[in-house]
């Protein structure tokens, strides 16, 4: 890095030995080392100390009793200033390098604009998408609020308590506004992009409350398969609204993990699925296509000639990704597992 570099390429670090002064506040960030006499001062020395005057333009000044990392010397300067200035050296540095690192020296970038900073007019997230300031705090209800009712919807509906499960209904119809405020107040503009990506969202948005209705008539009935499906609808539909609407915390630049298990073959254990395939409720680990080796749960199966399943991944920075994958791919893992995070969301005390 450039401060790294910067840090290696000073030649006037030596062995502290002189004692500095009691009241100065930064002297854990100065070396301090006695005045070196002719003989004992290095060419290099000279060559750093000339640079430093040339670059400068200044007069010769007499040999300082002290030495910091990329110290200028000065003959007006004080000690004090010249911490001062190498601190903020290495402060602009520090963002610089910090800057390079977010900017391609990661394989997941953060691709959430709602909380980050940037211009005036939105900020770039994974995939190129913009996303106003005015969106405010609403992205956080989104994932703190749909999100976590989702986990507890998914708990009760996979434990059957069909006394728990009326509310829901309406509790997520609530949400509507939220939906509606965030789809208008992030991509506002009339831009042919904000317009576009108005339509998808508000789509996504249709589909998911339309898959609400369909649970609603499953809790109704108490037909566990059609609310199985329901489910899986909604949360397909939610995670696809997150995607668009630059909702998500962290960009995978990773394509395909398929490439990374083809010499390791028994590098993941799980049953056959072709001759056990998994049901809803199971633990998978995915054994091909480009997510191989990420687990989750099955959380719906799709009875048409697809033959696919829809798995909820395991959480990843708070996210929890949704795949619709073709039942061959989601294999049972095996042996002793810990039960999916839902599980373990407590529930609130009912009042009697």
């Amino acid at each position: 890095s450039i401060f790294v570099r910067a840090l290696a390429s000073s030649n006037t670090i030596r062995p502290a030995s002189a004692t500095p002064a009691k009241d100065d506040p930064l002297l854990d960030l100065t070396i301090f080392s006695p005045r070196p006499t002719a003989s004992q001062q290095t060419s290099s020395d000279f060559k750093i100390d000339d640079e430093f005057r040339r670059r400068d333009n200044v007069v010769d000044s007499p040999a300082p009793t002290a030495t910091t990392i990329g110290r200028r010397h000065r003959p007006d300067d004080t000690w004090k200033n010249t911490r001062r200035r190498f601190l903020a050296d290495a402060g602009r540095n520090l963002v610089l390098l910090a800057a390079v690192v977010a900017s391609g020296g990661s394989t997941a970038s953060p691709a959430n604009a709602v909380e980050s900073t940037g211009n005036s007019g939105g900020d770039v997230v994974g995939g190129g998408v913009k996303v106003s300031k005015r969106a405010g705090g609403l992205a956080q209800k989104i994932r703190g609020g749909v999100c976590f009712k989702m986990d507890e919807l998914q708990r009760d509906l996979m434990q059957e308590r069909w006394d728990l499960l009326g509310p829901y209904p309406a509790q997520l119809r609530s949400y509507v506004s939220v939906f509606t405020t965030y789809t208008d107040a992030a991509f506002p503009s009339d831009l042919p992009s904000d317009y576009g990506l108005r339509v998808a969202l508000r789509y996504e948005v249709g589909r998911f409350f339309a898959s609400v209705e369909r649970l609603k008539r499953a809790i109704a009935k108490e037909d566990l398969d059609e609310a199985f499906t329901a489910y899986a609808d909604m949360s397909l539909h939610l995670d696809r609204y997150l995607r668009v609407g630059g909702l998500y915390t962290y960009y995978d630049s990773v394509i395909d993990n398929e490439q990374f298990f083809q010499e390791y073959n028994d590098a993941l254990v799980y049953s056959d699925p072709i001759k056990d395939p998994a049901e809803v409720r199971d633990l998978i680990v995915l054994c091909k296509g480009p997510d191989t080796g990420k687990t989750g749960i099955v959380i719906g199966l799709y009875p048409d000639a697809t033959n696919n399943c829809v798995v909820k991944l395991d959480k990843y920075r708070g996210m929890r990704e949704i795949r619709v994958v073709p039942r061959s791919w989601a294999a049972k893992r095996l042996g002793e597992q810990d039960p999916d995070d839902v599980f373990l969301i407590p529930r609130k005390a009912t009042k009697s």
